[in-house]
């Protein structure tokens, strides 16, 4: 079991972790390999080189990056950070949150938004189905969190809730 998170490490996490930039830069590396650092502006070609830069830059610091000669792929948390992704877009899909058709991006950025604000504000988190669905998600968001938290702690790269 993993201990709880308190709302002020949630809303953090979720905050760090919902750049669009962000998200789009770790989906697509999970979903098609390892990016050459030359193929970045061909790959993003609607985000400003400073954007692409400090996006990069964001996924250091969060140990989501691994710098092989293939390019940049994703390191373990980096892959289990895009599963974390998946799930809260299956999540916002399958609940038409927050609109019925949106972008991946704006799906998850909307479930982390969810996630990071108590349940009693928020008819999404308070019982049904949807809610339901939604503790799963953030329970694998919490057990990323604390699984970063503790590589931290003992020296490895990783996320700082």
């Amino acid at each position: 079991m993993i201990p709880a998170l308190s709302p002020q490490q949630l809303k953090r996490a979720c905050t760090q972790l919902s750049s669009a930039a962000l998200i789009r830069l770790v989906s697509e590396i999970d979903d098609h390999g390892a990016i050459p650092p030359r193929a970045l502006d061909h790959t993003f070609p609607d985000l400003a080189p400073q954007q692409i830069r400090q996006t990069i830059e964001q996924a250091d610091a969060l140990g989501l990056l691994d710098r092989s000669r293939a390019g940049l792929g994703l390191t373990p948390g980096g892959e289990d950070l895009a599963d974390v992704y998946d799930q809260a877009a299956r999540w916002a899909r399958r609940h038409n949150y927050p609109a019925p058709l949106c972008d991946f991006a704006t799906r998850i950025r909307h479930t982390f938004a969810l996630l990071g604000e108590p349940a009693a504000a928020n008819p999404h988190r308070t019982g049904g189905e949807a809610a339901a669905d939604l503790r799963r998600v953030h329970r694998l968001l919490a057990e990323w969190i604390h699984m970063h938290q503790s590589q931290q702690r003992h020296g490895a790269d990783g996320v700082a809730a």
